[in-house]
């Protein structure tokens, strides 16, 4: 099933925190908590793993929003989105150094929290595959996620939940054991960006997950109570994969 992206709020001003969570929280997105300081939100990242970090950059502390975003990202890979209200010229050269993926100007208005938010999420689409060239609608994939729009938001996939990919020319369809997404990509570059230890393709119009495929037939494969075709040439390769007794 999809899943709201989870972002972390880290702002010392809770009436500022407040109306960033209630303006994510109309945009679909989930806010998985509120912090004040960088110590508590190390310790919250460690916790609950979000996918993105809005960070205020004159945190009060020890460590400032920059101290913070540059401790985070020596042990993970987060996105992280700096709010800010004037930043001097000396600190707006230290942020640059944490590689942050966008910067938000106090007051924060929807519109642009909704699209540093987005932006953000689609960066990490280049990152793992520097040498590909992804559609402009292609999913911004991660570890163990991917991030699809669906209804005009983005949301969060767990790849283990994914059942098949088939084509439909310029576009796939995703599906998992309770939804359909139609994705503007096609199949080779999902084939290209998911896991090769988790998916294999099984037909011209098919890519399968392994870890959810429940029988293998001569010319089919059963899969989430769905027969998908399976290609003479390529039931070889798939039997190769999968261990059988």
């Amino acid at each position: 099933m999809d899943i709201a992206v989870k972002v972390l709020i880290v702002e010392d001003e809770m009436i500022i925190a407040a109306d960033i969570a209630l303006q994510l929280s109309k945009l679909g997105y989930e806010v998985s908590g509120i912090v004040p300081r960088g110590e508590e939100a190390i310790r919250n990242v460690e916790t609950n793993r979000p996918d993105l970090i809005l960070l205020d950059i004159s945190l009060k502390g020890p460590l400032d929003g920059i101290d913070t975003a540059h401790a985070i990202r020596q042990q993970w890979n987060i996105p992280v989105i700096y709010v800010t209200a004037n930043t001097d010229e000396a600190t707006f050269v230290r942020a640059k150094k944490t590689r942050p993926y966008a910067y938000i100007s106090k007051p924060i208005r929807a519109i642009e929290l909704q699209r540093a938010v987005e932006l953000a999420i689609s960066r990490l689409a280049d990152e793992p595959h520097p040498s590909t060239s992804p559609a402009p609608d292609a999913p911004f994939v991660l570890s163990d996620r991917i991030f699809v729009r669906h209804r005009e938001k983005i949301v969060k996939i767990f790849i283990a939940d994914i059942l098949y990919i088939e084509a439909d020319r310029n576009y796939c369809h995703l599906c998992t054991a309770d939804k359909e997404y139609l994705l503007t990509t096609t199949l080779k570059v999902m084939e290209d960006k998911l896991p090769a230890n988790y998916f294999v393709r099984v037909h011209r119009s098919y890519l399968v997950n392994l870890t959810q495929v429940d029988e293998v037939g001569d010319g089919h494969i059963g899969i989430g109570g769905k027969t998908i075709p399976l290609s003479h040439l390529l039931r070889e390769a798939l039997l190769k994969r999968i261990q059988t007794i």
